[in-house]
């Protein structure tokens, strides 16, 4: 549910009392804003949006949003989302975390929400970098980077995470950063206004272990092209990009996968037997 004519909100009204504990510096302060920013300007009401996130120092937002909010287990947000969609179909899920918690130990979950194609959206800070564990390579980490936990780098290909959706089904696929905040702050809208599952990855520095991403801020830009529904220009897009674009790679008017219910179960008898 989106309020298009409530009274106008400001960004101050979606955040709660708990203070940020993130590094002085580190994006994600940026992404808060924008997200606050685009749930002010679709006049959300709090308790129709349902902020859930997993592990890590991105996932600390559900706790800093005034709305509903669940911070779960390790890699288990969208898990958690798509159980909380397919019983609230009314409210607004936002699953956010990081590229370690989504596209690691929460790979396989990703893999099939973007296939249920669920009406959710997934805000991924992408720092490529654990910063909590005190910065061991993540998924999307470049196979030479060095670093105390890894001193010769990995060696491994990094994750595609726009790639990977675009495969397995999702449509809608975006990417911004944390240092264009009033870009970002409109993928997000345009995330949530999508029916279906969207992802939008957010390029947002960690300045205490990979310092050098600062240069982040400066390096990323829009791609001045409208969004596609041809997966095959998507893909050339997305493979094509050294991941310092960003805009709306995929849009696609897909089935969107909602659960079933009969009149011999309604979705209060399902709410009763199982006390939701």
């Amino acid at each position: 549910m989106i309020d298009t004519a409530g009274e106008k909100l400001s960004p101050e009204d979606y955040l709660s009392d708990v203070r940020p504990v993130w590094c002085p510096g580190c994006g994600h302060y940026f992404v808060l804003r924008a997200l606050t920013q685009a749930l002010a300007w679709l006049r959300i009401p709090k308790e129709q949006i349902g902020l859930v996130t997993g592990i890590g120092c991105s996932s600390r937002i559900s706790a800093y949003v005034d709305a509903y909010g669940f911070h779960g287990v390790h890699g288990r947000a969208l898990a958690l989302g798509a159980g909380l969609k397919a019983v609230r179909p009314d409210m607004n899920v936002i699953v956010a975390g990081g590229d370690g918690d989504g596209y690691s130990i929460g790979g396989n979950h990703f893999l099939h929400a973007c296939r249920r194609n669920m009406d959710l959206t997934y805000i991924v800070m992408d720092n490529e970098v654990y910063g909590m564990t005190k910065g061991q390579p993540s998924p999307t980490t470049e196979p030479d980077w060095q670093s105390k936990l890894a001193p010769e780098g990995t060696g491994i290909r990094r994750f595609n995470p726009l790639g990977i959706a675009l495969a397995s089904g999702a449509s809608f696929i975006a990417r911004g950063s944390a240092g264009d905040q009033k870009g970002l702050s409109r993928l997000i809208v345009e995330a949530i206004e999508h029916k279906g599952f969207s992802l939008v990855e957010i390029k947002t520095p960690c300045v205490t272990f990979r310092p050098e991403e600062k240069a982040w801020y400066k390096s990323m830009r829009k791609i001045a092209i409208e969004p596609t529904d041809d997966m095959i220009l998507a893909a050339q897009r997305i493979h094509g990009s050294d991941g310092f674009d960003t805009g709306i790679f995929y849009q696609a008017d897909l089935p969107v996968f909602q659960p079933h219910f009969t009149e011999e179960k309604s979705i209060e008898d399902f709410e009763k037997e199982f006390e939701v």
